[in-house]
C-alpha cells in the first residue's frame, strides 16, 4: 500500500494567520511521526495552482479565519476534486457567521442569548442594549474584535466607529452572560468531554488566552455537575448535527451557576477548524477520550473526503 501524500494548508492571510501557522505545524510534524508523506503549504491567492501541481492524496486544512473557514477554501478543493478534512462548503459557511449559526442553533432547539445585527457606525454614543454586552465581529475567531460592554458604562465602545477597528463594518451585539467558560469537542459523531477555560488574567477567554503559553487554565474534564455536563455534550452533538458539520468540531457555552446549581447554560457558538496548537482545547480533549494526537489526526487525514 503506498504512502498517503497529506497537503497540510496553514498561514493564509487571515487575523488568525499566526495561528494557523502554529497548528499547521504541529499537525504536519504529528502525521509525519504517524508515517504519512507531508507537504506543507503556506497558502496565499495560488493556492488553486499550487496543489493542482502538487496533486495531494489529501488535504489537512489547518487554517483559521476568513478564506480557511468560511466555506471559500472548502470550494477550491470541491472543484479540484481533492478530499480535505473538516467541514464542507456550507456548514462552514454556516458555523463562520454568528448569526445564520445562532438562528440554526435556536431553531434546533439550542439555547442562544438574546442579539441584534447592527452596523458598527449606527451604535454611535447611545447603547444598542441594556449593558453589560458583547459587541463581536460577524465573521472573525480567536476572539479578534470582541469588546465587552460592562454594568454602568456610560456609552458604547469608541473603537467601533475608529478607523482603527478592522474587522468589517457589520457587528452582532449580544447579551453578555455571565459564569463560566466551557467548550466540548465533537468527533465523527462522539462528544468528546467538557472543559473548562479559566483565564488566568483579567481578560475574557481572548486571543491571549487562547494561545499564550499560561494563559489560561483548562480543567479537563470541566468539575460541575453530571446533569450540566451531559447537556452540554448532548447539545455539542446536536449543534455539529445541525450545521451539517463533518470530522471535527467544537461548541463553546458559558454556564451561569452563581443563584442556582442547574443555573443558565447559553450556547456561543461552533468552531468548526478548532486550533490545533499546544494549548489547544481539541487535542486536550481527544486525549481525555482516549485519542493520541497522533491518533486524532490520523482519523481526520482517513475520514476526509470530498462533497462533505
Amino acid at each position: 500500500m503506498s504512502v498517503k501524500h497529506v497537503a497540510v494548508l496553514m498561514g493564509g492571510f487571515a487575523s488568525e494567520r499566526p495561528v494557523s501557522l502554529s497548528s499547521g505545524n504541529a499537525c504536519a510534524d504529528a502525521l509525519e511521526v504517524e508515517g504519512y508523506r507531508v507537504t506543507r503549504v503556506d497558502v496565499d491567492r495560488d493556492i488553486s495552482a499550487v496543489l493542482s501541481e502538487l496533486r495531494p492524496d489529501v488535504v489537512f486544512n489547518a487554517l483559521h479565519g476568513p478564506f480557511g473557514e468560511d466555506g471559500t477554501i472548502q470550494g477550491v478543493l470541491e472543484f479540484l476534486q481533492i478530499p480535505y478534512t473538516h467541514s464542507g462548503v456550507l456548514p462552514s459557511a454556516l458555523a463562520m457567521n454568528k448569526e445564520v449559526a445562532k438562528k440554526v442553533a435556536k431553531a434546533a432547539g439550542i439555547p442562544v442569548a438574546e442579539s441584534r445585527i447592527m452596523s458598527r457606525f449606527d451604535i454611535g454614543s447611545k447603547h444598542p442594549m441594556e449593558p453589560p454586552y458583547v459587541v463581536k465581529p460577524v465573521r472573525e475567531g480567536s476572539s479578534f474584535g470582541v469588546v465587552i460592554v460592562r454594568e454602568g458604562q456610560s456609552h458604547p465602545p469608541q473603537i467601533l466607529t475608529s478607523d482603527e477597528w478592522k474587522y468589517g463594518d457589520v457587528v452582532m451585539v449580544e447579551r453578555y452572560v455571565h459564569g463560566r467558560e466551557l467548550t466540548c469537542a465533537v468527533m465523527g459523531d462522539v462528544a468528546l468531554g467538557v472543559t473548562e477555560i479559566i483565564p488566568t488574567g483579567p481578560a475574557f477567554y481572548d486571543y491571549d488566552a487562547k494561545y499564550a503559553a499560561g494563559g489560561s487554565k483548562h480543567e479537563c474534564p470541566a468539575k460541575i455537575l453530571p446533569n450540566i455536563y451531559q447537556k452540554i455534550m448532548t447539545l455539542s452533538l446536536k449543534a455539529h448535527q445541525a450545521i451539517g458539520c463533518r470530522g471535527v468540531s467544537r461548541s463553546d457555552f458559558r454556564y451561569d451557576d452563581r443563584f442556582s446549581e442547574n443555573g443558565e447554560l447559553i450556547w456561543l457558538e461552533i468552531n468548526t477548524q478548532p486550533g490545533m496548537t499546544p494549548t489547544s482545547l481539541l487535542p486536550e480533549l481527544a486525549l481525555h477520550a482516549g485519542h493520541s494526537f497522533g491518533e486524532l489526526l490520523s482519523w481526520m487525514v482517513e475520514d476526509a473526503s470530498c462533497s462533505r
